[in-house]
């Protein structure tokens, strides 16, 4: 896997360096694929960058229709007192997802597979040098910034070629560099008339906390602030998680709409399909990012793991609904864990990823 830095044109900002992002080579792909005899695998199938050195170029060139990248940090995580581990479902998801049957509902070919980000270097840093929890704190937010420049340019660079990224790993603070740049990068390639675009989110919580510093509760309040995110609407909302300061915003803002998960199945005011059918037509007037939370996910490992939550076939159902229903921006899945920092596992949670990703690529194709 190798690192990367794009060449930075006279005028363009520092972000475009994106120094921690690690490019796969077609050989990597294959080290993590299971080849068997008679079949053939999604990784054997799956699109590579074709030249390191200029990942602008290899986008216009490829014919993927999506993006795959990871960005396996818990650094937005703990800014927002969380527990660590949103860093460790990358490479296990990586390795369900290469290891699906390549076939006619699922070719592979329509997939380039980028790489990853690794901010470990930075996480270390602040480990091993911050004193005290509270400026522990304070450096996991100040850490996110350096993090949202890197992923808004790759999601501009993305989108801007015209493909859907697909995003896997981290904290749901990256909603707020992929709402910025997918707006970007759309609207520089014609798609959009303005540099903005719509969200739905299936998740326990809002993540709309105030402007306290970027952490992984407040994605969506700054992609708000700052203009690219027009309309935001929320499916599955824990009521006993929503402050009420975000919620007296909510409902005093046409633009958000949400609906809870104590109306969906405790209420049974909706069912869940017309809960996502909702969403999908609250925001349907231009391109709309999908986002899953796996916190919302009944017993699925996670920062804030739920007991009373959404199943894993809610979860795929949501994916392909909105897949079909709507034009995405992107696809984001984060929030989710292999192993947290209090020791909990879960060796599957990178199977069910594997389900989404591949049901929102069937999904769009509908």
């Amino acid at each position: 896997m190798e690192n990367t830095t794009t060449m930075v044109q006279p005028g363009e900002p520092k972000i475009s360096a994106m120094q921690h992002l690690k490019i796969y080579t077609k050989q990597d792909v294959l080290s993590l694929t299971k080849l068997r005899r008679f079949e053939t695998k999604l990784g054997e199938r799956l699109l590579t960058v074709i030249d390191s050195g200029n990942i602008e170029k290899s986008l216009a060139v490829s014919a993927a229709k999506y993006v795959l990248f990871g960005i396996p940090e818990d650094l937005g995580a703990k800014g927002n007192f969380g527990i660590g581990g949103t860093d460790t479902l990358w490479i296990p998801f990586l390795q369900s997802f290469l290891n699906i049957q390549s076939n006619d509902f699922f070719d592979g070919g329509e997939v380039l597979l980028i790489g990853h980000f690794d901010f470990g270097d930075i996480e270390y840093l602040i480990d091993t040098t911050a004193r005290g929890e509270e400026e522990k704190i304070e450096a996991y937010r100040h850490a996110v910034n350096a993090i949202d420049d890197e992923v808004e340019h790759l999601a501009k660079l993305i989108t801007a070629a015209k493909k859907i990224p697909i995003v896997v790993g981290g904290g749901h603070n990256n909603s707020y560099p992929l709402i910025k740049g997918a707006a970007k990068g759309w609207y520089k390639a014609g798609i959009t008339s303005l540099a903005q675009i719509n969200c739905i989110n299936l998740d326990a919580h809002a993540d709309y906390r105030p402007m306290e510093g970027r952490h992984s509760g407040n994605a969506f309040r700054y992609a708000e602030e700052d203009g690219y995110l027009q309309k935001y609407c929320i499916v599955g909302l824990h009521e006993n998680y929503l402050p009420q300061n975000v919620w007296v915003d909510m409902v005093n803002n046409p633009f958000i709409d949400c609906i809870t998960f104590e109306d969906i199945f405790v209420h049974e005011k909706r069912t869940f399909i017309q809960a996502v059918a909702h969403a999908t037509g609250f925001t349907e007037d231009t391109l709309t990012g999908i986002d899953i939370d796996i916190d919302g996910i009944q017993n699925t490992l996670s920062s804030a793991m739920t007991p009373v939550g959404i199943l894993p076939i809610h979860a795929r159902q949501y994916v392909s609904f909105a897949a079909a229903d709507v034009k995405p921006a992107y696809l984001h899945i984060c929030e989710g864990a292999t192993r947290l920092s209090d020791g909990r596992t879960d060796a599957t949670s990178g199977k069910l990823i594997s389900y989404l990703v591949s049901d929102f690529v069937k999904g769009s194709h509908v």
